[in-house]
């Protein structure tokens, strides 16, 4: 199986392109929608490139995680959540997640909840990770766009808040 432009998609929402390499919040260097491979500071890419290794990436190792380590029937918006959340927390922590047992023991309903497990980094909970996991889950269900435009709005006032609060600090 292989990852559908709405996964696509909701890969590149949540991870955002940024054509200049910064360590993201959990001390990383990335550039692109995520990309972490071989990443340096001072790295630029244009857009197309940024699409381009995403795809790429998504192709060559992220769908090849999920297609074998999922062991039970899955359809494809459920696989798309799965390429997400594996391609933002990495094969490992799909491997070892109570997640993937879960879902291979055919707790399909289950999934969503294990899902939005995972929204801390470096210990604390993060907004930004929280409304992916919960989009996450609600591809996996199959109810993506139910709440495509709610999602984007609380996306929209978080970062409104974000930039209020660092144009307060410099002042």
């Amino acid at each position: 199986m292989h990852t559908s432009d709405q996964g696509f998609e909701l890969i590149k929402k949540f991870e955002g392109c940024e054509l200049e390499a910064y360590k993201c919040a959990a001390g990383v260097w990335t550039i692109g929608y995520g990309h972490t491979k071989d990443v340096q500071e001072g790295d630029k890419w244009t857009e197309e490139k940024a699409d381009f290794m995403l795809w790429r990436e998504l192709d060559d190792e992220y769908e090849h995680y999920v297609n074998s380590l999922v062991t039970v029937p899955i359809n494809q918006c459920q696989f798309d959540a799965l390429v997400s959340w594996t391609y933002n927390l990495g094969p490992n922590n799909l491997k070892k997640s109570s997640m993937l047992r879960v879902l291979n023991e055919g707790k399909y309903d289950e999934v969503p909840a294990q899902m939005k497990r995972w929204n801390k980094a470096k210990g604390k909970v993060l907004a930004g990770l929280t409304r992916r996991r919960e989009a996450e889950g609600l591809m996996f269900e199959g109810r993506s766009e139910e709440h495509t435009s709610e999602l984007q709005s609380q996306s929209t006032i978080s970062y409104a808040v974000f930039c209020l609060k660092k144009k307060k600090e410099g002042s």
